[in-house]
Formats: C-alpha cells, structure tokens, sequence
C-alpha cells in the first residue's frame, strides 16, 4: 500500500516563509498545505477569501520587507506554512499508472531557483511529478515558492534517498529513461520515438548527471542546441524537454 510520508511536527524555525500573490494564493488554496500566519497590507489581504482559523497580521510595505530577504518582491502578502508531507514515489507511480504524464528527474540540482522553474514547466507540461534526492536538492523556501508561481503547490515533489533505486522502480513501472547530456550524437527528438511514457533525467548545470545515474537510464539525449552555446541552464533544458515530449505526442 503507497504511503504518504507524515512529518508530526515542526518547529517554527523549520517553517519556510512565502511571499508574493502567486505563491501565496496558491498555498492558501492547497488543502495539503498547512499555513500558520499571514501578514499583509490591508489592501492587499482585504482582496482575498480567507478561512477564519489564519491568523493574520496587518503590515504596510516596509514592515513585511523585514520579514523577507532584501529586495523580494512580496507584493503586500507574506504567509508561514508548514512544509508539505513527504511523497511515496511508489504513490506517484501508481497514480499515473493509467496515462501517460512524463515524469522529471533531478540529480542533485541545488539551486531554487532553478528547481522553483522546473516545477513551473512541469505544471506547464502537466508532468506526473519532479523527482529528487532528499539531501541533494533545495527545501522548500520563499526563493523556490517564488520562482515556482505556485506550482510548488500542484506538482508533486517526491524526494527519495537513492536516485539510482528510484530509477529502477521508475522502469519497473513502464518508463522510458532518457538522460539528457552534451556527451552523446542522439538528439532527443529520436529519443523519444516510440515511447509511451517518459523519465526526464536531468543533472546540475556543470556537472551534469553523475555517472551512476547515466547508468540507469535507458538512453542519452541531447538538445539541438548551436555549438555556440555551450548548455543551457538546467531549468530552460527542462521546459524545451518537456515541450519535446508533449509534442511528440500529438
């Protein structure tokens, strides 16, 4: 039976802070997501339709400025929430069994910024699900809730502990595994023929993927990118990926 993942408590220090309309409105509609306290401009928390048990602090500009880092534009709202439960990557799995979502793959991707974009084009594209290492990729944050515009909330974030593992479950449960890379002539659109479901495995910008996790996929792909350019960041790498694979669907 798939589990969901339970953290039974949080310490308020371990309660990340998010700012900005997007990120904001989003949590606040999350029936997962567990907000603790508001803070915002009369103007701009008198716009919103919020449950009685938040409590909320009305600020002007300059005091919710202090409650983020520098120059983040909060945009009159600033909320605390409790990070969401722990994902099953067997739960995933069993709840795209029937369609044919891509699944996205990160190898040890830090940044959150960039893993806040790759939600985004992952909400974008409809993806199942990004995939992570628990101690190698960013926790949740107002910079990853920002970058993400509210994906954060509708795209299930599985962290797992060995990459590698999840990968072969990830086969076991019918996807085609393509890594991307500059170090390889197949370009991604060959990749992809005639697969039915797909894993996007993309490593840190520099680094790339480890070899280990080269390993476990079933191809290497590269993007038709001009010679000029070296790579891409991993984030656009991820949203033209994922534009490939919905494309090559239709």
């Amino acid at each position: 039976m798939a589990r969901r993942g339970h953290r039974p408590s949080q310490s308020t220090g371990n309660r990340p802070r998010f700012w900005g309309r997007h990120a904001v409105l989003a949590a606040l509609a999350n029936p997962d997501r567990q907000v603790r306290k508001l803070w915002g401009t009369r103007e701009a928390i008198g716009a919103l339709d919020l449950p009685p048990v938040i409590p909320i602090t009305y600020a002007d500009a300059a005091d919710l400025g202090r409650l983020v880092p520098g120059d983040a534009p909060h945009q009159g709202l600033v909320i605390e929430v409790d990070p969401l439960d722990d994902l099953w990557l067997g739960e995933v799995l069993e709840r795209g069994a029937d369609d044919q979502r891509p699944l996205v793959v990160l190898d040890q991707v830090t940044d959150p910024h960039n893993v806040g974009a790759v939600l985004r084009s992952a909400a974008a594209f409809d993806a199942l699900a990004i995939v992570t290492q628990d101690r190698h990729a960013p926790p949740e944050s107002g910079a990853l809730a920002k970058a993400a515009s509210g994906a954060l909330e509708v795209v299930p974030w599985v962290r797992v502990v060995n990459l590698a593992r999840a990968l072969e479950e990830i086969a076991e449960a019918g996807f085609w595994r393509v890594g991307l890379t500059g170090h390889t002539e197949t370009l991604l659109s060959a990749a992809l023929e005639g697969s039915a479901k797909t894993a996007l495995v993309l490593g840190a910008e520099g680094e790339g993927m480890r070899q280990n996790t080269e390993t476990h996929c079933d191809i290497l792909a590269k993007l038709p990118i001009s010679p000029r350019v070296e790579s891409l960041n991993v984030s656009n790498a991820a949203a033209i990926a994922l534009y490939a694979v919905a494309a090559a669907k239709l």
